[in-house]
């Protein structure tokens, strides 16, 4: 064995490897078994070397976090889910409005009642336009519930949109019936309440 290292080193003069310095006489000039010059050809290292030291760093190095990738977001959102029953309320080849006839129809109901508050027109035109949008949100939830696919009227899961819907057209007109003076409806603990709540 020792004959052997003796002639490489005879063989090969110290400081003459592809790779510069660094193969020379600190190595005592010896070659790898398997015949090549000792260096990775790009900075002079010898085999020695663990032979991943220059191979470019993982997703996992990079990130400095454990496991194969990130767990960050995508920087860029390509789409977004449609709600449940966010589909078109009418065939695809038919115009805009018409396909979206439920949205548009609590919008209608809706500034309708605006215009009839603002407007006066009437001695209960106030409490008739406000009644007028409640029922338009009623009308919504309604619609929501009837339909399997309501266009933009769908906004989260069909429960809470009948829920949210169903609520706010519930207060709306109840607050409607119950304004002062005369009011339409009398509900004594509601009535408490309002007046708790307004003193």
């Amino acid at each position: 064995m020792g004959v052997r290292a003796n002639d490489d080193s005879a063989a090969t003069p110290a400081g003459t490897g592809e790779g510069g310095a660094g193969t020379g006489a600190g190595e005592g000039g010896r070659r790898p078994a398997d015949g090549s010059d000792g260096s990775d050809g790009s900075d002079g290292t010898t085999a020695g070397a663990p032979t991943d030291a220059a191979a470019p760093p993982t997703r996992a190095a990079a990130t400095g976090r454990p496991g194969s990738g990130s767990r960050r977001p995508p920087t860029v959102t390509r789409d977004t889910a449609r709600p449940e029953g966010g589909g078109r309320a009418a065939p695809g080849d038919a115009p805009a409005p018409a396909r979206q006839w439920p949205l548009l129809t609590v919008l209608g109901l809706t500034a309708l009642g605006l215009l009839i508050v603002g407007s006066d027109l009437f001695p209960h035109a106030p409490r008739i336009g406000t009644m007028l949008i409640g029922v338009a949100l009623l009308t919504g939830a309604a619609i929501r519930r009837a339909l399997p696919s309501v266009g933009m009227l769908a906004v989260r899961s069909r429960f809470t949109d009948m829920a949210a819907y169903g609520v706010l057209g519930t207060g709306i007109v109840l607050l409607a019936l119950m304004t002062q003076p005369s009011p339409w409806l009398e509900i004594p603990f509601l009535e408490d309440a309002v007046r708790f709540a307004v003193r």
